[in-house]
């Protein structure tokens, strides 16, 4: 069983701070076993705090904390090294993954796997090994899985039959995608894009495109009406 009102050295990523009471910061953090939660940092504003400089986004941390309900009291916070360093780009593209799992994660929900993948999409984002663009689609899929809405890509979801590539889809948000030659709309891509997502393969410029379409049309419908930050941002540096 799982202790709720003690946690020591958790593994665990800073995704949002923000200012509380004169000196303290809540700390909304993603943690490996426990998912997401939101820890108050006491004085971690002041000048001499030894939390106030280990709460750094993007950073492996351990921390420890104490208490019941909806706020814990975090008692530590230490690297774990191998962190990742985003610069440019880069660091907005983690801004956005940061604001995916704040607005869309239920609070105390464990996502072990969705941890990884986290953890693997800023280590793609810090070597640059792969384009931007993929690494967020890559990381978009993946979270709509982890939240029970794992995309349906090699199926028509009407018949069955397998996906071809040369046909267009519509991708049903709820069902998967159906034959839809001639139709148009965000949601409309051809059967190749459906393939390449499946097989992470995002080299083709289509694919690109109908991909980044239909994770934002898909992510939407999940936000309820919220809009992103970081997503305006980066759709005026044009990588997104």
């Amino acid at each position: 069983q799982m202790n709720r009102t003690r946690a020591e050295h958790e593994p665990g990523y800073v995704l949002h701070t923000y200012p509380y009471r004169e000196t303290s910061l809540i700390v909304e953090s993603f943690t490996r076993c426990h998912g997401r939660i939101a820890l108050i940092a006491k004085g971690a504003r002041r000048p001499r705090s030894a939390l106030r400089g280990s709460l750094l986004s993007f950073q492996p941390l351990g921390f420890s904390w104490s208490g019941g309900g909806e706020m814990r009291t975090l008692t530590g916070a230490e690297w774990l090294g191998a962190a990742s360093f985003l610069r440019g780009t880069g660091l907005m593209c983690g801004f956005y993954l940061n604001e995916l799992l704040l607005r869309l994660l239920p609070r105390e929900d464990a996502h072990e796997a969705l941890y990884d993948d986290y953890g693997e999409g800023l280590a793609r984002l810090s070597q640059s090994s792969l384009p931007t663009a993929t690494v967020l689609r890559m990381f978009e899929r993946r979270l709509l899985a982890g939240l029970g809405y794992a995309l349906q890509l090699d199926r028509d979801a009407a018949d069955g039959a397998p996906i071809h590539p040369e046909r267009s889809y519509l991708y049903e948000p709820e069902r998967g995608p159906v034959a839809a030659d001639g139709a148009g709309g965000e949601l409309v891509v051809s059967g190749r894009t459906l393939l390449d997502i499946e097989a992470d393969d995002y080299r083709r410029a289509q694919t690109q495109a109908e991909s980044r379409a239909l994770m934002r049309a898909l992510i939407g419908q999940r936000l309820h009406g919220q809009t992103l930050h970081t997503r305006a941002v980066l759709l005026e540096l044009q990588e997104l």
